[in-house]
């Protein structure tokens, strides 16, 4: 949904446990963008008090401020916009310590920043994290963010999206064990993840018939048939039916060589892994701190940036924000993509690597 004219885009952006380095991420990516050039409005959706404390623990960034929708978008340079969702009694917001109240707060945070986003009050969500234990302890049953927001806004086909500045891929299953992937994949899954993340590219990133690699699932893709016939049986025919539908799609890909860079490029736009560790262990050893995770399929833009609460160091203050301010850039990327598309994709993506070139590198938060 494009901003009203002459406003700001603005991004919703979801407090996260409270417990956690949420509020810390948010504020220092804010900061950040507050530099940025035509930079978007931010509204964070949470405790109002939670944000001041973060705040005053930092120092040198945007002061939180009230804000209510309908009011006047506020860019990070003014300040800190905070539509505040109940108020949290201490024991809830208490840095390392998760509780219930706290996580259910969290999900209300999530359900707000949904709703303004599908009412195109917001351009984009952007979530800080939660914890999936404490998120069911509270009752709310999701085994996390996309799927909590594929219920909320009737969504049956979404996939999981991994980017980074030098590496972006979709997951054609998430969070299930390895001994289960192979009964998993169907061809037709594979399909819907090859046009989801074509289709996203495409509309989003701007770019003109993205390649798309797609990985095998054997060993050696499989050996022509030696180590598995997944390739033949499911992979192969899914690619094919996404040729003809005009879609660039190229592979099996071998696993263990599709992240091999001979000319210091991939030879691919995004990739297609067929399970969990199969993509994201390239991804997080390129791109560990700048690792951003998109829903396709969403009705809306969403992104996350791809680290834990980490209850272990919050309140801190060494919490890094740079996974927090690429989900902010993708996202704001992503609601202007319709009017880049005249902009190449190295253009773009040389952009990005030198906007965050300047972010204060802290302590990584450890996944929680």
């Amino acid at each position: 949904m494009p901003s009203r004219r002459g406003a700001p885009a603005l991004l919703a952006v979801s407090m996260g446990d409270p417990a956690g380095v949420g509020p810390e991420v948010i504020l220092k990516a804010a900061a950040a963008m507050a530099a940025r050039r035509g930079a978007p409005a931010l509204v964070v959706i949470g405790d109002a008090g939670v944000m001041r404390q973060a705040a005053r623990r930092l120092g040198a960034v945007p002061a939180p401020r009230p804000w209510l929708p309908g009011d006047e978008r506020v860019r990070p340079a003014d300040g800190l916009a905070v539509l505040e969702i109940g108020r949290l009694g201490a024991a809830a917001h208490k840095p390392g310590a998760p509780s219930v109240a706290g996580a259910h707060a969290a999900y209300r945070y999530i359900v707000e920043g949904a709703r303004m986003a599908m009412a195109g009050e917001a351009d984009a969500l952007v979530t800080a994290p939660i914890n999936k234990q404490w998120l069911n302890r509270a009752g709310h049953h999701f085994p996390g963010h996309s799927e909590l927001l594929a219920e909320l806004s009737c969504t049956r086909l979404w996939r999981m999206m991994f980017a980074g500045d030098q590496l972006r891929l979709a997951l054609v299953t998430v969070h299930m064990g390895l001994a289960r992937v192979s009964r998993a994949l169907s061809s037709q899954g594979v399909l819907d993840t090859i046009r989801l993340l074509a289709r996203h590219l495409t509309e989003r990133l701007g770019m003109n018939r993205p390649r798309i690699g797609v990985l095998g699932f054997n060993p050696h893709a499989g050996e022509h048939g030696l180590f598995g016939d997944e390739e033949a049986r499911v992979i192969v025919p899914a690619i094919r039916r996404a040729r003809r539908a005009g879609i660039d799609a190229r592979g099996p890909l071998a696993p263990d060589t599709a992240f091999i860079r001979p000319a210091g490029e991939f030879s691919f736009d995004a990739a297609v892994a067929m399970y969990h560790d199969q993509g994201l262990i390239a991804l997080k050893t390129l791109e560990f701190e700048r690792a951003v995770n998109v829903t396709l399929g969403l009705p809306f833009v969403r992104t996350s940036p791809d680290h834990g609460t980490a209850y272990d160091i919050a309140g801190c203050g060494t919490a890094n924000g740079a996974s927090m301010l690429a989900a902010m850039e993708y996202a704001w990327r992503a609601v202007r993509g319709p009017t880049m598309r005249a902009r190449t994709v190295r253009e773009m993506d040389g952009g990005a690597r030198n906007r965050r070139a300047g972010a204060a590198a802290a302590k990584t938060p450890r996944r929680g």
